[in-house]
């Protein structure tokens, strides 16, 4: 499965609840339906900020995955203004 990723937030180096309000944050600023690719290094965050979007109304495109050593991302896709 191919997905237009339309943005990014890099959220290495932030920990709870930090990492959901930046995410939320951007995803704030992008048009409803947009996918943002979330980037973190703070493993609690690969279950918080998922739920937490869920939560918000948002749609999980991808589960956290590794992406090398350290990092981890998910995609989320805007549902709600």
């Amino acid at each position: 499965m191919s997905v237009k990723v339309d943005d990014e937030v890099d959220i290495r180096g932030e920990v709870c609840p930090y990492t959901f309000v930046r995410s939320k944050l951007k995803l704030e600023t992008m048009p409803t339906g947009h996918v943002l690719r979330i980037i973190t290094d703070h493993e609690p965050a690969t279950r918080n900020v998922p739920k937490s979007m869920e939560n918000e109304g948002h749609q999980l495109i991808s589960s956290p995955h590794k992406i090398n050593d350290t990092d981890w991302e998910f995609l989320v896709k805007k549902q709600t203004e």
